[in-house]
This record gives structure tokens, C-alpha cells and sequence, in this order.
């Protein structure tokens, strides 16, 4: 067994369930969960149609290349989206079992572990960065990302010693779980280093169409503003989980520098996490529409402005830039809050604390939740409302 295996700490869920255990919530009150970000509107219906239309070609083997058709819809919605001019898929893309799986598998290929490096992300972060440095036997490097940087870690702060060793770095845009939105200047910023210290960024971007007002940049729009239009160093991740409600359907695509990707195809001809030929139809399909994403975004919009109408009374939050995270400082420690929450209300929520990591400036997440509004509008109201009579005990 590998021995970098007992380094891996539980997931935040399975923490979660262990807090739990031993309470009780009230019988009379219907459960309702905001911990896991999993979207629960509905999944567009012309894709399901389209899985249905190709149900027959689930009997071959799919090309871990993925379809022409997948490519040119996931490279011509980057050109769309970001205002990309140089995109080719069939140098730049290569679809993804999800962006969990392209997240994790990217740092197994590319982290030579001869050389003890590190791998760099945000704290908190998504625990799968954590995993994906330990298993490719590099030590994670936090980045504390907390209100007194506006959620941004402070590059400035990292010392070279730590920048020479950096083999990968990991942003999240919009962020899990603040919500915070990088600028392009950060992105400029990261890329300056990457080409400085000679490390690749890997930015998952899968939250950046769930958004209340600007559209997020994305690090190719960086990219491009150096003139680096072969988005050396650079790798972008997306998914249709978030944005088209179909995170059951695990797919997204990485986008970026070819000459990792080439690399990177022969470590998934091993790997093989290929899609479905219906799942890449369908995909295709749910890239090249904007009508039903606009209807999520909305959908989060109006949850938005309920949470900061019922909450604003009795709890100071902050909304986020964008995603559908609501990132709370909590007045009593972050469990125990989840913990009597739920035993007041039904209602289940994330700890902060289970989603960072302890450093020598302190923990980024302790003293917070998360919640993710994720159930139907009603389900979020009657979940809110519950939240700010909780609030008034303190």
C-alpha cells in the first residue's frame, strides 16, 4: 500500500456524518441539506433527449481523444465565453470524467516526485488538490485565502525558496467555498511566476457561470493578454455539473497548453476514464447552448437575494462574487454551530474548518460554514427562514 495513503484525511462528508451521529433534529421539520454542492434543478431536457436518441452506441468503445464534435463545442464555447482567438481542439482540449477526476489525475502526470516538490492551492480549498499532491508524492503548500485578503492568497507572501519548489499550483475561480472571483491582473500574476519558477497552473473554473452581475475572466483570458496564446504553463478545467445541472452526467473538458495535453492523453490511454459516446453527444449538445444556463443563473440569482433579505437581520453575510456558496463567519465554533443547527432545525450545513487546513498564520476556514444553495427555491426560503430564527439566539 502506498504509504502516502494514510495521509489522506477523511472526506469534509463523512466528518459531517460523524458530528451528526448523535443528534436528533426536530421530527416535525423536513430535512434539508446545504452542505454538498450538488445541483438540484432540473437537468435540461434536450440533453436527457439526446442520451436517449444515441442509447444504441453505448456498445462501443469510446476514444480517450474524445469526439471531434465534443471538442469543437467545448473549444468554440471557451472562444465564445472568454473572447479566446486561438483555441484549437485539436490541440488544446481533451474531455474529462468530471473536473474531480481531470483535477486529481493532472497532478498524478505531471509531479515528478524524484525531485520533492510542492504543490501549491488555496486554503480552504476542495479537498481533491490535498489528494491529488499527497498521492503523486509532493507535500501541499496552503495558501491562506481569508477576508483579510479577500479570499485571494497573498502571492506576495510566499517565499522564493517555496516558488522554486512548486511543481503545480491550483486556483479555484469563483472559489470553493468563498465565492471570490480572481481578476485578470491575479491571473497575470500567476502566469508571470509559472514562467519565472517554471511550474504549471491548473485552474478549475467550474463555477464560473453561476454569476450575479460581470461574467468571471478565466486564466486563458490572461493568457492571452501576455500574448502567450499557446497557453504555455496553463490548464483550465470546467464541467457541465454546475452549470447545466447534470453533475451525474460526469463530464468537462481540460483546455490549455498542448504540449502537457499531448502528455497528458497518453497517461489517460492508462487511466482510462473515457466518456460514454451518448455522454459526449450529449455534452456537445449542452456546451453549445446558453439558453438553459442563463435559466440557472437566474434560478441562483433569485435564491440569492431571498438568502440576503431573510439573513441580513439577524446574521452579517456577505454575498459572493459568484457561485452558490454562502461563506459565513459563525459566532460560536464552526461545529458546534452545524451541530446545534441541525438539532434546532433540520437544516445541515458545512463547517469551515473541515475544508481547510491548520497553518502557522491559523485556520482560513475555522469560525465559518458553508452553504450551498442548491435546493429548489422553496426548499432554500423555508431553509433561510429557519437559519434567522436560529440566529436570534445569539
Amino acid at each position: 500500500m502506498k504509504p502516502e495513503i494514510l495521509r489522506l484525511q477523511a472526506y469534509p462528508f463523512q466528518k459531517l456524518a460523524e458530528l451528526k451521529a448523535n443528534s436528533v433534529p426536530p421530527a416535525h421539520l423536513n430535512a434539508v441539506s446545504l452542505s454538498i454542492g450538488e445541483p438540484q434543478h432540473a437537468s435540461p431536457e434536450f440533453v436527457l433527449q439526446t442520451l436517449r436518441d444515441n442509447e444504441l452506441r453505448y456498445g462501443s468503445y469510446p476514444a480517450t481523444r474524445g469526439l471531434e464534435e465534443l471538442r469543437e463545442a467545448c473549444a468554440r464555447w471557451l472562444e465564445l465565453r472568454f473572447s479566446l482567438s486561438n483555441v484549437d481542439p485539436n490541440r488544446h482540449i481533451l474531455p474529462l470524467a468530471g473536473t474531480r477526476e481531470g483535477l486529481f489525475s493532472i497532478a498524478q502526470c505531471i509531479v515528478d516526485s524524484a525531485t520533492k516538490p510542492l504543490v501549491m492551492m488555496p486554503n480552504p480549498f476542495y479537498q481533491i488538490y490535498e489528494g491529488a499532491a499527497l498521492l503523486a508524492g509532493a507535500e501541499p503548500y496552503y495558501l491562506n485565502a481569508d477576508a483579510n485578503n479577500a479570499y485571494f492568497a497573498d502571492l506576495d507572501g510566499v517565499p522564493q525558496s517555496k516558488w522554486e519548489q512548486c511543481a503545480l499550483l491550483y486556483v479555484c475561480s469563483p472559489g470553493n467555498p468563498t465565492g471570490a472571483v480572481c481578476s485578470i491582473d491575479y491571473f497575470v500574476k500567476l502566469i508571470e511566476l509559472a514562467e519565472r519558477y517554471n511550474f504549471v497552473i491548473v485552474s478549475d473554473e467550474c463555477y464560473c457561470e453561476i454569476y450575479f452581475d460581470q461574467p468571471p475572466v478565466g486564466l486563458l483570458q490572461a493568457c492571452e493578454r501576455l500574448g502567450n496564446t499557446e497557453y504555455s504553463r496553463c490548464l483550465v478545467m470546467n464541467s457541465l455539473s454546475k452549470r447545466s445541472n447534470l453533475a451525474g452526467l460526469r463530464s468537462g473538458f481540460v483546455a490549455g497548453d498542448a504540449n502537457i495535453l499531448e502528455s497528458y492523453l497518453l497517461y489517460r490511454t492508462y487511466h482510462g476514464s473515457t466518456l460514454p459516446v451518448p455522454v459526449q453527444l450529449a455534452s456537445a449538445a449542452a456546451w453549445s447552448d446558453e439558453q438553459h444556463v442563463q435559466d440557472n443563473r437566474d434560478s441562483y440569482q433569485r435564491k440569492f437575494t431571498l438568502a440576503k433579505s431573510i439573513l441580513a437581520p439577524h446574521w452579517d453575510i456577505a454575498m459572493p462574487d459568484a457561485a452558490f456558496f454562502l461563506w459565513a463567519a459563525t459566532p460560536i465554533d464552526d461545529q458546534a454551530f452545524t451541530k446545534q443547527l441541525f438539532e434546532a432545525t433540520n437544516v445541515t450545513v458545512l463547517p469551515g474548518s473541515y475544508l481547510s487546513r491548520k497553518t502557522a498564520e491559523g485556520n482560513p476556514g475555522a469560525g465559518h460554514v458553508r452553504m450551498a444553495l442548491v435546493a429548489d427555491e422553496q426548499q432554500c426560503t423555508d431553509a433561510l427562514h429557519r437559519i434567522a430564527n436560529f440566529m436570534q439566539k445569539f
